[in-house]
């Protein structure tokens, strides 16, 4: 969310803790830190953040006073990503990295070719993390990948990258895609 940047002027430790928040769908209400139902303590936030607790106290605090960030961080949610245990669950799972995320149409072109190979589709997930410009498509797809489907994937309008997830975040192989 680009707009976070000038409720924490002059607060960059509060930046970076509400940045946390916000790409992890973690909600605040009243001042506490929730993950669906799970209060977060201000002490392992400000673990993850790098930050000390009180910062993380604060920047709560802060979110649930202005009211445009409380309307945003009270309807956040966290989600389940399947990316990485796809393997473990019988699917497969691309990452699809776009040329330019506001360009219209990358998700139905990806779609098309999955179809018309006769996947089923698990999971399929745009991910920005708050930066639009960061965006990624996730798409975990039942069963193996066929020959030939990256290829096309790759020539789709929009694709710059694929990245086949193999077993776990740290152990992927990258495919770029031709221009």
């Amino acid at each position: 969310m680009d707009s976070l940047n000038e409720y924490f002027e002059g607060y960059p430790s509060q930046l970076k803790v509400a940045n946390l928040l916000f790409a992890r769908g973690i909600k605040v209400i009243g001042g506490k830190a929730y993950c669906g139902e799970i209060e977060q303590t201000d002490s392992a936030i400000g673990r993850a953040a790098d930050v000390d607790r009180r910062v993380v106290h604060a920047t709560l605090a802060r979110i649930s006073s202005v009211p445009e960030l409380d309307t945003i961080f009270s309807k956040l949610e966290c989600m389940l990503s399947m990316e990485y245990i796809a393997p473990e669950i019988g699917c497969s799972s691309l990452t699809i990295e776009p040329t330019d995320a506001k360009m219209s149409g990358i998700l139905s072109g990806v779609m098309n070719i999955i179809y018309k190979h006769g996947l089923s589709v698990r999971q399929a997930m745009v991910d920005d993390k708050g930066k639009r410009e960061d965006s990624v498509l996730t798409v975990v797809i039942d069963g193996s990948l066929p020959p030939g489907l990256i290829t096309e994937l790759e020539s789709c309008r929009g694709v710059s990258r694929i990245i086949l997830n193999v077993k776990s975040k740290t152990d992927q192989t990258n495919l770029t895609a031709v221009p």
